[in-house]
């Protein structure tokens, strides 16, 4: 399908980067595993673990755009299965981080955590119904929500990565 290939570098350079910060976040974990913050098991499951779920999200979303599909269908069935799957896993981090105790959620926490990927999903689930009549916005709407992911990824990261080292080890020093 020509509109999908149109798409081809873009993909490329979001896929890549998204295996590269899973990568990375593998590295970070390896190299904080000395020492773990305190009830880090009930925290990674609500902070650390989605992260690396919006990167391999990505990561797929660009693996099955750069398939070589011959109409938009049976493409738009599958990120809407990403999308409809990532919505529900939205609602089961967002109890792990109510549920949680090792860490106080803020606002931020609940934007980049919750809303925003919700909103990403989202999208996904709303470029099908625009799949078939509306092909090169659905595109648009698909790299949208995997870009978006793709940030919302970096932050966390970043996020959790600044918390254990000025937090954290900050702590363990006093």
């Amino acid at each position: 399908m020509s509109g999908l290939a149109e798409w081809d570098s873009f993909y490329v350079i979001v896929g890549s980067a998204a295996g590269a910060l899973i990568g990375l976040q593998f590295v970070v974990m390896t190299l904080i595993a000395d020492k773990p913050p305190v009830r880090a098991e009930e925290a990674g499951p609500a902070f650390a673990t989605p992260t690396i779920v919006h990167f391999s999200t990505v990561l797929l979303l660009s693996a099955v755009l750069r398939a070589p599909w011959q109409s938009i269908t049976l493409v738009a069935a599958l990120w809407g299965l990403v999308g409809f799957s990532g919505v529900v896993y939205c609602v089961i981090v967002g109890r792990r981080m109510r549920v949680q105790t090792a860490y106080r959620p803020e606002f931020e926490d609940w934007l980049f955590h919750g809303l925003l990927p919700l909103a990403a999903y989202a999208m996904l689930i709303a470029a099908v119904f625009l799949a078939v009549s509306h092909t090169h916005e659905a595109l648009f709407g698909v790299a949208a929500a995997a870009l978006l992911l793709l940030f919302i990824g970096i932050h966390n990261a970043w996020d959790a990565i600044a918390y254990h080292v000025f937090v954290n080890l900050r702590k363990a020093k006093d």
